[in-house]
């Protein structure tokens, strides 16, 4: 091909990696979020009655609002990091705000059964793995001012581990400290 065909032809690149290839980052993403997810059921699943109530030292939730707090959280953590994966930033959203969800969820959830929060958990999480494994390495890799972190330009990779991530895994170590496991 001559350099004006190839002109003609649009950018080259040296990158020919097929979209499965594109996304092993996202997998690989999606499949640590769906581990944390599913040791936090399976503590759930072994909890006893008493267990379930129990209220954390520190935070004052019991300890099946927490699993049914991080079954909530992730469709807004995915709406977040798919916005930063478009190049927006996450404007407008501060920790006192986090906080004010999480005590609005707790008063209104106080009474949540260990079948609904582990149900939700579980689609919420399958969801939100499917969203995170649609993201492109190029998605992964944009960064945009976060308000939550001083308005620190991250990328959506890292948000993504920050939260959605990191989140059952978090509220699972507290869990197991809590109750000596």
């Amino acid at each position: 091909m001559s350099t004006d065909a190839r002109s003609q032809a649009g950018p080259s690149t040296t990158r020919f990696e097929s979209p499965a290839a594109e996304r092993r980052r996202a997998a690989a993403l999606a499949e640590r979020l769906e581990g944390g997810a599913r040791a936090l059921i399976a503590l759930a699943e072994a909890l006893s009655d008493a267990e379930w109530q129990t209220r954390l030292p520190g935070d004052g939730r019991k300890v099946g609002v927490v699993v049914h707090h991080v079954a909530s959280m992730y469709p807004i953590e995915i709406q977040l990091a798919q916005a930063l994966a478009d190049g927006g930033a996450v404007a407008g959203v501060s920790w006192a705000d986090i906080h004010a969800l999480n005590a609005r969820h707790a008063a209104e959830n106080d009474a949540v059964t260990r079948a609904e929060a582990i149900a939700l958990l579980r689609g919420n999480s399958a969801r939100a793995a499917e969203a995170v494994r649609a993201l492109t390495d190029e998605q992964l890799d944009r960064a945009a001012p976060v308000s939550l972190d001083a308005d620190a330009p991250l990328t959506c990779q890292f948000f993504v581990e920050d939260h959605a991530l990191r989140h059952s895994y978090h509220h699972l170590a507290r869990i197991r400290a809590a109750l000596g496991r």
